[in-house]
Formats: structure tokens, sequence, C-alpha cells
């Protein structure tokens, strides 16, 4: 009762406007006053050991590669060489704009970050091609969700923290999950465009100039080649691999003359600013998720579900729904950092494989960018071309049905995420 109630202050607290962070802060102290689970000279050092992790430092390295790429223009060589390869298709600068997504999130490993740097590339070219301003934000929308289920990603390296998994493990089950998200966005615009006669492509494929297009994108593609393949080879831990895309990405810059030194502190900014939003989310959810474990609330929340006589189906069916829930109300990160500990116990009473489990979640979370209230992706596109948030939610509809097959798929099938370790 007593936990059940500060449950319930927390959530009103969020109703007011508090932000997410400190109503967490104020959770956790009011569970562990009340109960008197942990010493509360505990929570400083709680804090701190919740950031003060080697894996965490890849976010800020992400993210300032992502500027880069922007900034330096690599970016925009990603969506030319994406349009010169897919371009003749009859959606083929839809499917373009989808797989620069792909490419870009394969860099930034933010959605939000996906979603602006290709919104602005994208967005007017879309318009011109034939699609509603309100589709088109819709469309960039759902496959800049892909951010966070590509590798590398930054959810992965949150969750992995969390749940005391290797991020590098993590990238590996969640390429092809991660891979199907894209074609399903693909798939699914092909169909609306085919039905709403959106975008008919005349141009023809060239392979002279796909070779051009290839040549010019070379060393932008070569980031996301260094980071996927370092991480997956061995050579490097994600952390180390991000450092490596910074360097590589600033030195191309700087030798292309794309950008400058007088650059680097709004870079480093623009950066610290996410960074700022993010960790102190990790550092009170990891604190309040250890104070719910304290009080045995998973424990109690798996017994309550099994005693439903619930089966194997009808509980993924169940983590399905909560975790879609989940993310319209509220961030990734938080998400992550609550719910993990709170059904990672149900997942192990059904025999789950722990890498399932968190490629199964992420996967479902990620339909939280696009879809309302929060839909961070949809606010991204809102406020980049000012067209009403409820306008692109509505035009979204399509991709988050095709993105619940794909994540009930994966739930159902661990096949789908775990055929790279079977033994």
């Amino acid at each position: 009762m007593i936990v059940t109630l500060c449950l319930l202050l927390m959530i009103g607290l969020l109703i007011v406007g508090v932000p997410f962070w400190v109503t967490m802060g104020l959770g956790t102290f009011a569970i562990l006053v009340s109960t008197d689970a942990l010493p509360l000279s505990l929570i400083g050092d709680g804090l701190f050991e919740g950031a003060d992790s080697f894996a965490l430092i890849a976010i800020p390295l992400f993210i300032l590669t992502g500027d880069v790429m922007v900034r330096s223009g690599l970016a925009h060589q990603l969506l030319d060489f994406a349009e010169a390869s897919f371009g003749s298709l009859r959606s083929g600068f839809g499917t373009s704009t989808v797989m620069g997504c792909g490419l870009f999130a394969c860099i930034s490993g933010s959605d939000a970050a996906d979603a602006a740097a290709v919104g602005r590339i994208t967005m007017d070219r879309l318009v011109e091609r034939g699609y509603p301003k309100d589709y088109a934000c819709a469309l960039v929308a759902s496959g800049a969700c892909t951010g966070i289920l590509i590798p590398p990603s930054i959810s992965y390296i949150i969750l992995g923290l969390v749940m005391g998994v290797s991020a590098t493990t993590l990238f590996q089950a969640a390429f092809v999950p991660g891979i199907l998200v894209l074609v399903a966005v693909i798939v699914t615009n092909a169909v609306v465009n085919r039905i709403r006669g959106y975008e008919k492509s005349t141009d023809r494929f060239s392979f002279s100039r796909w070779l051009t297009a290839l040549n010019r994108a070379k060393w932008a593609l070569a980031i996301p080649v260094i980071i996927l393949g370092g991480i997956y080879s061995g050579w490097f831990t994600p952390t180390e691999s991000a450092a490596v895309a910074v360097a590589v990405a600033i030195t191309i810059g700087l030798i292309q003359k794309r950008i400058t030194v007088s650059q680097f502190p709004l870079m480093l900014g623009t950066s610290a600013r996410v960074c700022g939003v993010i960790l102190p989310i990790i550092a009170v959810a990891l604190l309040f998720a250890q104070a719910l474990t304290v009080v045995d609330v998973p424990q109690q929340f798996v017994e309550m579900v099994m005693s439903w006589g619930t089966s194997k189906s009808v509980v993924i069916l169940l983590m399905l729904l909560i975790w879609i829930i989940a993310g319209c109300f509220m961030e990734t990160s938080p998400c992550i950092v609550i719910l993990a500990p709170l059904m990672w116990p149900l997942a192990q009473k059904i025999g789950m494989e722990q890498v399932h489990f968190c490629v199964f979640m992420i996967t479902t979370l990620g339909l939280g960018f696009i879809t309302p209230p929060f839909g961070l992706n949809l606010f991204v596109m809102s406020g980049l071309t000012r067209t009403p948030l409820t306008a692109i939610a509505r035009q979204a509809v399509p991709f988050v049905g095709a993105m619940i097959v794909v994540a009930a798929a994966i739930g159902y099938v661990p096949e789908i995420s775990m055929f790279t370790f079977k033994k």
C-alpha cells in the first residue's frame, strides 16, 4: 500500500508537469523513507554509480558523430547514394528517404537526431515528388524509429547497462530485427503510395549515376562500416568505436573543408545538452529500480500475473501491450530503466532468453516515437515543418501497424533475434 501511494504521488507530479527525473527522485526518496528498504545515505552513492559507466561515454560520442555528419554534408551524401540506389522504383524517393534514415541510424544511435537530420534534407523534395506534407513527416518520423533499433543504438547501450549484458552482444542480436522494421516501413510506404498515388517515379536506374554517388559517398559510408565492423569483429568496444567514428568524421570534415575548428564548441554543446537530459534520468531511474527490487515489487508483479494462469503466449502479448502503452507516455530511457527490472523476472518465468527479451523490449518501445501523446519523432517533425502534430500522427497509423506486426513476430519467434547465438 505504501509503495502504491508513492507511485500515485509520482503520477500526480507528472500530470502537473514536474520534470521526469525530479518526479522519479522524489518517488524514490518517498519509498526509501516510508519502507526503510535502504539507508538514505546510499542515495548519493547510488546516483553517481548509476551515471559512472564506461558504456555511457558512447552516448555523447555517437550524438557528436551524427552532428558532425550533418554539418560536414556527409549525411547529404548518404541520402544521395540511397536515392541513386532506389530512386528508380515506383515509390523511389520515399524508399530512399527511409534507407537514408537507416544509414544515418548506423551512425547516430538516436531517433530524434535521425528524424531531424533526414527531415531537414528530404522534406522539400518529398513534397515536390507528390507527397502531402503531413504524410511526408510521418514517413520520415517512422523511418527514423530505426535510430534505436539498428546498431549502434543508445537505447541498447542503456539496456545493456541495466541488464548486465554486453552492448556488443545486443548489437549483434538487434541488427536483423532492426532491418526488418526498416523493410516494414518501406513496404508500408510502397503499399500506401500505390493506393493513393503520391509518387510515380519516371527515373530509370543508371549504373554510372550510382557509381558517381558511391564515389562521392565513400567517406560517409566508411563511418558506419568502421563503427559496425569494429564492433562485430571485436576490434572495438561500442564506446571505442564511437570515439574512432568521431575522430574519422571530424578528420574527413576538416580535410574536405566542410567544417572548421570554430564550430567545435557548438557541436560539443549540442552533444552535452542531449546528455544533460539523458544522464540524470538514467542515474535516478537506476536508483528507483533498485528501490522497487528491494521492496519486492517485481516479484509481486510476477506472482500476480502468473496467478491468473496465463500461458506463455498471453504473457508475451501482455509484455507487448505494456511496452506499447509505456512508450506512448514516456521517453525510452526511463521506460528501459524502470520496466526492464520489473518485466525480466516475468520473462524468466516463461523461459525467455535474456538477449531475446532485450531485443523484443527495444523494438516494441521504438513504437513510442510515433505514437501520441509523447511521440518524440512526431514533435521533431512538427517543429521542423510547422505541421500539426495530430495530422502527422494520423498519417503514421499504417506505419505503427506494420511495426507492431514486426515487434510481435520478434516476441513470438525468438530465432529472429537469436539465430546468431545458436549453440
